[in-house]
């Protein structure tokens, strides 16, 4: 009894040791894992049905300072069907960098009718600003007027 059990243990231990060394990652398909692949898979759960698969893409493409999603991350700050989605696009609007998704972070700050969003944006604007030097503020103080004044 104590050699079947003995063998049955070896003969499981080999088999899983086996599985595990054969065990690849995609190899055959070279582009499958590639910086510009996962970005495209995070454009296209920005566009899903699931809000937790939108939310979740966002942050990521934040995380990534994507520049592909700066104009799809502005529709989600605008049109988000739900607070957390707005808030996070405009974190990652700002982790991004990029002057259009900062200025559209700050004009919901503003201009934003929902208080717990306007207040996240306010932080996450006020920390961009904080980011720049002082010839950067005063473009993007300059930038900010001759819009204002333009409307």
């Amino acid at each position: 009894m104590k050699a079947k059990l003995t063998l049955a243990t070896v003969l499981l231990a080999a088999l899983l040791f086996t599985n595990f060394s054969y065990a690849e990652v995609n190899k055959t398909n070279k582009k499958a894992n590639t910086y510009e692949s996962i970005e495209e898979n995070r454009l296209i759960g920005l566009a899903s049905d699931n809000e937790g698969v939108r939310t979740s893409a966002a942050f990521n493409l934040g995380e990534m300072k994507s520049e592909k999603a700066v104009i799809p991350l502005i529709n989600r700050l605008r049109e988000g069907t739900s607070e957390e989605e707005r808030i996070i696009a405009a974190l990652s609007l700002i982790k991004i960098g990029d002057p259009r998704g900062a200025f559209m972070v700050g004009r919901t700050a503003k201009y934003c009718d929902c208080a717990r969003l306007s207040y996240f944006c306010e932080k996450f604007y006020q920390s961009y600003l904080n980011s720049k030097t002082g010839e950067e503020k005063k473009e993007i103080q300059k930038n900010w007027d001759g819009y204002a004044s333009a409307n």
